[in-house]
């Protein structure tokens, strides 16, 4: 790689939505730190297609729920990449429950990954991104539709949300965006494990475009954010959900 080509460290990117991403990154001019907790083939599989390609890119294992995981891949990168310029906050786990029926191991482990490892990686980017950078956290448009059984999970991503607001305005002087992408359903083992066919019939009906969304269209709206033409676009969210709200 070259001394000006642009990096970018993915989590959660061995599969679906982070190793779509990647893919995408790779394809726009970045070098890819794909991180992944157990999909080892998975993770190499995606940086394999990058480097067939003549990219750059490494696989590197670390559960972001771990307090010294974020630190870690930073590391990693800045020693194999030389500067660090997006980092995108796309690992994350969802247990659909009740709140009445949730379990204090439901809360506490949703807790630990899609806020714990989402903050410690915004923090480690905010002293660490190169001016001009990008951060780009997943959300979820169940905030805002806050359907039964998502309590948990949608108080989660508010918490992303509200994160990302704050630290676009503490990052801005340093020209970094700070945004966030909250898909709607997307069709990944994340969605589709544990749903009856009927209710994944229903929902792809109800969307106005009378479909699921793909890992690669919610790849595009992070390439947006993180690219050239999304450099006015900071402190908000982006609902890439085919209009469903």
């Amino acid at each position: 790689m070259t001394e000006t080509q642009k990096t970018a460290i993915v989590t959660g990117a061995s599969k679906g939505i982070g190793a779509a991403i990647a893919l995408r990154l790779a394809q726009d001019g970045h070098a890819v730190l794909a991180n992944y907790a157990s999909n080892e083939a998975g993770a190499n599989q995606v940086i394999n297609t990058i480097r067939s390609t003549g990219g750059h890119a490494i696989a590197v294992k670390g559960d972001i729920a771990e307090p010294s995981c974020m630190a870690r891949l930073f590391d990693v990168a800045g020693k194999e990449f030389g500067r660090i310029d997006t980092l995108v906050n796309n690992a994350g786990v969802m247990h659909c429950t009740s709140v009445s029926e949730a379990t204090d191991e439901d809360f506490e482990t949703q807790c630990a990954v899609n806020i714990g490892g989402v903050f410690r990686a915004m923090r480690e980017a905010a002293n660490r991104l190169t001016e001009g950078g990008a951060v780009i956290s997943m959300s979820s448009s169940v905030v805002g539709l806050y359907q039964p059984t998502y309590g948990i999970y949608a108080a989660t991503k508010a918490a992303v949300e509200a994160m990302t607001h704050v630290l676009a305005k503490e990052l801005g002087p340093r020209g970094i965006t700070v945004n966030a992408v909250a898909p709607g359903p997307v069709g990944t083992d994340l969605f589709m494990v544990g749903k009856p066919d009927a209710m994944i019939e229903s929902i792809t009906k109800a969307n106005p475009f009378g479909r699921l969304g793909t890992p690669e269209d919610i790849a595009a709206a992070v390439s947006f954010l993180a690219g050239p033409d999304g450099r006015w676009i900071s402190g908000q969210t982006l609902r890439a959900n085919g209009g469903v709200i």
